[in-house]
């Protein structure tokens, strides 16, 4: 059988290669990233948690680009494009060098006869694609848990665990705890493991005891102090001020940003940065989707929050957004999430409901969108909609000059909120 040439083909084939979209487990990506001779010599981040990954990831490469270190990035999921789950000196990969990627992958996958899933494919094509392209640095994003996620088939430097929350319960269990010792098993013995959770259930710690981690942890070990328009550092490595707040929205992020600075700190020997660098990657900044505020009127606010803890951030973003008469919610979310405990977080900032399914096979029905809205206490009007697009043309067509529209709920709606935006930009 003849393999792809293009990146659509690979993306399709790579689909149809494992039975099951999650497969959790290391035995298969091991088998694959041994045959690969894959050996990491740059310092590696791993990046796990709940919430704020993304956002940890893109402030540590803007960090470290302005300190001129080329650094590959590897998140997940993406919105509009594959490439931009690979990045490599701050820019995503072409399409010809992830096909690369993939046919190596699928060479050293066919000598072992293990099939690999869509994210176990792609993490190993981004990390082949960092050796070869011989990075100064990669940040590594885990997908789903820690313990049992590709991702952490690779040793880390340093691993950042940014918050623990209740999602994924399938697979990682229903409580903070089992869902806390998962995500610890990416740390490793005798390396800095930094905790952005101020308050982490008890398992995190005794896992990193249990291996011998180096636990820095946000409020005890390091800690930030806000100010009206900056905010300074303390941790192990020093104190910086006068630091600016980062370009992402929401003061959370001064949280996010600390862990960050943590972590370069446990790296100085290798990869030292300056106050002035932090800085400079602070105000650079950006990760789509994640209360982006693109420009116009009305206002669109795009969020990819799908849980009950970054609904309740998203909220608390929302209020001190002032000078907006009414607010339309585009909305829907997958059938494993927790519907109801996101749209409680969110019921009181939202005047109209415009609620579709998304594309897929975990798509949540109409009918149960609606029901789950008005279980969770929704009394305003909900209108129901074909689709996202639908749904985006109706908030259009509804909405004042003085309005905000909000798509949130997921990844997939952010993504046609947004090319509906596009779309309409263009008209």
């Amino acid at each position: 059988m003849s393999l792809p040439s293009s990146l659509t083909g690979w993306l399709g084939y790579i689909e149809r290669q494992h039975p099951q979209s999650i497969a959790m487990g290391l035995d298969r990506v091991n088998a694959v990233r041994d045959a690969l001779l894959l050996k990491t010599g740059f310092p590696l981040i791993t990046v796990a948690g709940t919430n704020g990954k993304g956002s940890a990831c893109m402030m540590l490469e803007a960090v470290l680009g302005c300190a001129g270190y080329r650094v590959g990035t590897y998140t997940s999921p993406h919105l509009l494009r594959y490439n931009e789950r690979v990045r490599i000196g701050g820019a995503e990969v072409a399409d010809d060098a992830l096909v690369e990627a993939f046919a190596a992958v699928e060479q050293a996958r066919a000598t072992t006869g293990v099939p690999l899933t869509y994210f176990e494919f792609g993490t190993l094509a981004a990390v082949w694609l960092f050796c070869r392209e011989h990075v100064d640095a990669a940040l590594l994003e885990v997908g789903l848990g820690g313990r049992l996620d590709a991702v952490n088939a690779f040793d880390a430097d340093v691993s950042m665990l940014m918050s623990v929350g209740l999602d994924h319960m399938d697979y990682l269990g229903d409580t903070r705890e089992a869902i806390g010792a998962e995500k610890a098993h990416v740390f490793r013995a005798g390396k800095t493991a930094v905790c952005a959770d101020r308050d982490p259930p008890w398992t995190v710690a005794a896992h990193a005891a249990l291996i011998g981690a180096k636990l820095l942890q946000l409020g005890r070990d390091f800690d930030l102090q806000l100010q009206p328009l900056q905010w300074s550092y303390r941790g192990p490595g020093g104190d910086r001020h006068g630091l600016p707040l980062p370009a992402l929205r929401g003061d959370f992020q001064a949280a996010n940003a600390s862990a960050c600075i943590a972590a370069l700190d446990a790296l100085r020997e290798r990869l030292p940065v300056t106050t002035g660098d932090i800085r400079n990657g602070l105000v650079r900044v950006e990760n789509p989707g994640r209360f982006q505020l693109l420009p116009g009127r009305p206002a669109l606010m795009l969020d990819v929050a799908h849980n009950p803890q970054a609904a309740a951030a998203l909220a608390g973003n929302l209020a001190k957004m002032t000078g907006y008469r009414d607010t339309l919610a585009v909305f829907s979310m997958l059938n494993d999430k927790d519907i109801g405990g996101v749209v409680r977080a969110l019921r009181g900032h939202v005047d109209h409901w415009l609620i579709a399914p998304v594309e897929g096979a975990r798509a949540t029905p109409l009918a149960e969108l609606q029901r789950q809205l008005r279980d969770a206490g929704v009394v305003v009007d909900i209108t129901p909609c074909a689709n996202i697009m639908e749904a985006m043309d109706h908030a259009y067509r509804r909405a004042g000059v003085g309005d905000r529209i909000l798509a949130f709920g997921s990844f997939l709606v952010v993504a046609a909120a947004m090319t509906a935006a596009r779309q309409r930009q263009f008209k």
